[in-house]
Formats: C-alpha cells, sequence, structure tokens
C-alpha cells in the first residue's frame, strides 16, 4: 500500500510539473503533441484531443474547451492496455500482448495501423526515427505471463508491418526515455542504465546509476526527468556518458 500511495503521489505530480512546462514551451496545433509524458502514461494529449487507455478500449475526448470535455470516439482493443506514446501522426499503444500502432492524422477518429505481438508481459514503448523501443517485463506484476525480461528494438519504417530487429536481456525494465544517441531505461530497484543507441539498432550499455531506483523518465532539454522510489530527481544529460544530478524532491508516505 505504502509503495502504491508514493507511485500516486509521483504520478500526479509528474503530470502537473509536465502540464506546465508545456503550457510554457509547446506550440499548440490541432495536430501537434501538447507536451511530453513518460513511457508508461495511461493518458497523452494531442492538440485538441485527449486519449485515455482504458484496460480494454480507447478513449478520446474534444478538449478544445478544457472545462467542457467531451467524449469523442472510443476503440475497443483487447484487454490489457497499458501505456501510449504519441510521435509525429501516429500514437503507439502499449498492451499486455504487443504494441497497437494507430495513424493519427484525423485526431478525433485513430486508425489501427497495425499490431505487433510480443509474449505476455508489461510493455512500455517510447519511438524515435523508423525504431520502437519496448521494454518487456515479466514476473508477477505482470501477471506472471512471462518469466523473462527484455529490451527489445523495432523497426517501424513500414508501420503496417513492424519487425522485431534486435532483442537483449534486461533484470526488471519498467519506464524509458530516448533522445538522440542516448536510451535510458528504469530498472526499478537495480538501477538506471543509460545505452548508446549511436547505431539505433544495437543499443550498447554505457552507465549504470545503480543506486537510482526509477519507474520513469522524460528526457526534456537535456534534462532527464526521473519517477523512483521516494521522490522525483533531475539530471543533466549534456555531457555525454556523464549524469549530473541538478535537483531530488524527496516524497516519503
Amino acid at each position: 500500500m505504502r509503495n502504491f500511495l508514493t507511485a500516486l503521489v509521483i504520478a500526479t505530480f509528474w503530470s502537473l510539473f509536465i502540464g506546465c512546462s508545456a503550457e510554457k514551451s509547446a506550440d499548440v496545433n490541432p495536430n501537434g503533441q501538447t507536451g511530453t509524458g513518460g513511457s508508461m502514461a495511461r493518458f497523452a494529449i494531442v492538440g485538441n484531443s485527449l486519449y485515455c487507455v482504458l484496460p480494454d478500449k480507447l478513449q478520446v475526448y474534444d478538449i478544445s474547451k478544457p472545462d467542457n470535455p467531451v467524449a469523442k470516439n472510443t476503440v475497443g482493443l483487447s484487454v490489457g492496455l497499458e501505456t501510449i506514446f504519441p510521435y509525429k501522426t501516429n500514437l503507439f499503444i502499449g498492451a499486455n500482448d504487443g504494441m497497437y500502432i494507430f495513424d493519427n492524422q484525423q485526431p478525433e477518429s485513430p486508425t489501427l495501423l497495425a499490431k505487433y505481438t510480443h509474449m505476455q508481459s508489461c510493455d512500455p514503448v517510447v519511438v524515435q526515427g523508423n525504431y520502437a523501443y519496448v521494454t518487456l517485463r515479466g514476473g508477477a506484476t505482470c501477471r506472471r505471463f512471462a518469466t523473462m525480461s527484455s529490451l527489445d528494438v523495432v523497426d517501424i519504417s513500414d508501420l503496417k508491418n513492424p519487425r522485431l530487429i534486435h532483442t537483449q536481456n534486461m533484470q526488471s525494465p519498467y519506464g524509458l526515455g530516448v533522445d538522440g544517441s542516448q536510451l535510458f531505461v528504469c530498472e526499478g530497484n537495480n538501477g538506471l542504465k543509460i545505452f548508446d543507441i549511436t547505431l539505433p539498432t544495437q543499443p550498447k550499455l554505457q552507465q549504470t546509476l545503480g543506486d537510482v531506483k526509477s519507474f520513469d523518465v522524460i528526457p526534456l532539454n537535456k534534462v532527464l526527468l526521473v519517477t523512483g522510489e521516494g521522490g522525483f530527481l533531475q539530471y543533466s544529460y549534456r555531457n555525454e556518458g556523464k549524469m549530473e544530478l541538478l535537483s531530488k524532491i524527496s516524497i516519503e508516505l
């Protein structure tokens, strides 16, 4: 119960912090992403549309009038939906059994393009260029569907035909974030790992912060925002290969 409450408080603070940052810095247009969310987010805002991932469906709201959101569309999918990540004109939804790819050029009516299927596990996803990076976490927290945990690289150059091109074992991966040649992967109690993806298809472990119990990250203007056990941290990664702690807000419940 303690861990759940801690996570809830952090998630609430996380949403408010990112929302405020985005309000100051993001250019908002009907088809553009507003703000930046973590890979384990269950909701996202793109222009005037709010997307909510429910256990078995994607719910779309019109928020052109923020004080009066209007439900516009519901897309029924299989049970086990978990996360959503908007990228350019697409939505990537992580589920227990795979990754759904939607065309979002019509924001109120996203269209399913393809589904990349994997073993049953927890499944956040981030995207950069022609590649999606997916962490698969097995164990009791993921309904015991999988015994192995991994980091997968999926080629999405053809959005209708996603292909697994690389996989490597992980310990206990949670959320992840990508920026340029760096990929950040949270490993819960096993720390925060930074990979060099100069070669996008072959992530190479560059550094491990073993004392950072991390659950999700957002890379934003060369500052890495990290949620973890007990608080919220900010790291500078302006110098590749060197993580500099900028601040920490402790949360104890």
